[in-house]
């Protein structure tokens, strides 16, 4: 098996090494000496080397655990799981090391730049259930934004349009078509040329209130891809989007109690409106 691994990959991978440091797995998890005879058909697990990632200098507050559920105040620019270039710093990896709970999952998520209230599956049994809450929405959420006020626009009002996102494109769009998304929005507080929009989904797809309030003119303060896609670094964390997971209830589908979370993050007012 060391003669394939080596042949296998290419010079830069430090196979002797990896397989001193048990780094190369069989099916059943057991590590590789190198010594086996060779095995056809056989699969070899290891983990790649993780490339270095800016760290998020915000921490993940647990509003509730028990042995069915944790839940969380996700902070802004703190992906919900591992994507791309963000795998340690995400919720879930953070908390599986940080709580001791490898089976730990998410059973639902939220953007990366957006905050509030997450939750996650504790044990690997649970996670059926909780997912099945949110895939079939019977979950209440509701959401805070600050945006632009515009005096021409009449609220409360239901924004509904078709949202689809194409491959490699990172805005999701509106087109044409039978409508798949629906948001009410309904204005809270002004502030001078601004205002506090909550926003209640009906529907779930990506980037759903992001696209629904651009398309009333009023794009989410700190946006960097709506109505524009902005050149931002990975680790700018200056100018969190000023969208937040202010609140979510559902009935526990294991005990039927009732379960209400609130988010304790504050938006973030323009100088301009204080």
């Amino acid at each position: 098996m060391r003669d394939f691994l080596v042949e296998r990959f290419p010079a830069v991978v430090p196979v002797e090494q990896m397989l001193g440091g048990g780094e190369f797995v069989d099916q059943a998890g057991r590590p590789w000496t190198g010594a086996e005879a060779y095995r056809p058909n056989a699969f070899v697990w290891f983990h790649r080397p993780l490339a270095p990632e800016p760290v998020v200098p915000f921490a993940v507050e647990v509003l509730d655990a028990d042995e069915r559920v944790v839940v969380v105040d996700k902070p802004h620019f703190l992906a919900t799981t591992p994507r791309g270039t963000h795998v340690t710093e995400s919720v879930l990896v953070r908390l599986r090391n940080s709580l001791g709970l490898p089976e730990l999952a998410a059973a639902h998520r939220l953007d990366r730049l957006t905050a509030g209230v997450l939750v996650l599956t504790a044990r690997r049994e649970y996670r059926a259930a909780y997912a099945g809450v949110f895939q079939t929405q019977a979950v209440r959420k509701s959401y805070e934004a600050l945006a632009r006020f515009d005096p021409t626009l009449e609220f409360p009002r239901r924004v509904t349009s078709r949202i689809e996102k194409r491959r490699g494109s990172l805005q999701a769009e509106v087109v044409d078509g039978v409508p798949n998304a629906e948001t009410l929005v309904e204005l809270v507080e002004t502030r001078g040329r601004y205002a506090r929009y909550r926003l209640t989904p009906a529907t779930g797809k990506t980037h759903q209130l992001r696209v629904h309030m651009a398309a009333l003119g009023l794009p989410v303060l700190g946006d960097p891809l709506y109505p524009t896609v902005l050149d931002v670094d990975a680790d700018d964390v200056s100018t969190p989007l000023q969208l937040i997971a202010r609140r979510l209830c559902f009935t526990d589908p294991i005990d039927q109690t009732l379960r209400d979370y609130t988010s304790r993050f504050a938006l973030d007012w323009p100088s301009a409106a204080r």
